[in-house]
């Protein structure tokens, strides 16, 4: 007999206080959409070509123990240093263009394609919405509904080959529009890797939206990873290619910082960053710190994953 688990996040409805009001919300812009009519928002993005997919059905699984984040909050503080080092870059990113957007997905596959977003949304099936708490290795927090699908609807459709060990993610490189590009400091095009069961694991997520519509620029459109266990700012926005390979990439933020922003960096709170604790959060828009959970408080989903590192906690192989 399988026995259903029940998760640290799967709470009920009534723990997000804020629930009905967003849903009542999402009606309202679908109604809107619907009849042609302009809605403004803090997001300050049109509907694009596969707005049809919006607003998303909600995967009432994943539930969090905390308030949505306000939205003017979630998409007005970002990082995106393709665009600025600054956490206020959504003007400068609204210069992006995301509609068309060709994703190649290619290495260690039998089925490698290149496709357009829209193409893709339709292949996989569409997307769903997941509450997720999401956090930061700079020691701060939000709670935010994305929209989008498991990253393992991508394994399904090209099929990795059995010596893919890693899944390597890499975003847009157009230094005509994205300024910080320019500088040669870093090393672009913006990459970050998982691996292979990371990706296998359910809550690993490609996000499409947020707050019930496309994603605007600042946040990463037209496709981001989201793993919301493990990275926050550092998760790859805008991503233009995913590979398949046999050895663990190394991400922008690791060769630049190995010591702060590592493969494993912001598992474990028990282990600092070298500039400051991640024993405790802050949570935009909410008064006082909190304790850091370790996993973010998925550990029940995702802490087999890591139990040879936990031995080598000592060596901050977390990091």
């Amino acid at each position: 007999m399988f026995l259903k688990k029940n998760k640290i996040w799967n709470l009920k409805e009534s723990s997000i206080t804020t629930e009905s009001v967003f849903n009542s919300r999402r009606k309202i812009i679908k109604n809107l959409a619907i009849g042609s009519l302009v809605f403004p928002s803090a997001s300050l993005i049109p509907f694009k070509a596969f707005s049809s997919f919006y607003p998303p059905i909600t995967n009432n699984f994943y539930k969090v123990g905390r308030d949505l984040t306000k939205e003017s909050l979630a998409t007005t503080y970002t990082n995106f240093y393709e665009f600025g080092s600054s956490k206020n870059i959504w003007r400068r990113a609204s210069q992006l263009k995301t509609d068309p957007w060709l994703l190649t997905i290619d290495g260690l596959v039998n089925k490698p394609l290149t496709i357009d977003v829209n193409d893709l949304l339709k292949k996989i099936g569409g997307i769903e919405e997941r509450v997720y708490r999401f956090r930061c290795v700079e020691a701060w927090s939000m709670t935010v509904p994305w929209a989008g699908f498991p990253v393992k609807k991508i394994l399904s459709l090209v099929e990795p080959m059995t010596d893919a060990k890693y899944v390597k993610f890499e975003t847009f490189f157009n230094p005509d529009i994205a300024p910080g590009q320019k500088q040669k400091w870093y090393p672009w095009p913006y990459q970050e890797g998982i691996t292979i069961k990371e990706a296998k694991n359910d809550l690993s997520f490609i996000a499409t939206g947020i707050y019930g519509k496309e994603l605007p620029n600042q946040n990463g459109a037209p496709l981001r990873l989201i793993l919301p266990w493990k990275y926050g700012f550092k998760s790859i926005k805008s991503i233009v290619k995913i590979s398949f390979v046999n050895k663990r990439p190394i991400g922008l933020w690791e060769k630049l910082a190995p010591k702060e922003y590592g493969f494993w960096a912001n598992v474990n709170p028990n282990i600092p960053h070298p500039r400051w604790s991640q024993k405790s959060e802050q949570q935009l828009g909410v008064d006082g710190r909190i304790p850091t959970v370790i996993y973010n408080g998925y550990g029940d989903h995702v802490a087999s994953m890591y139990n040879k590192l936990e031995k080598s906690l000592q060596n901050n192989l977390f990091r």
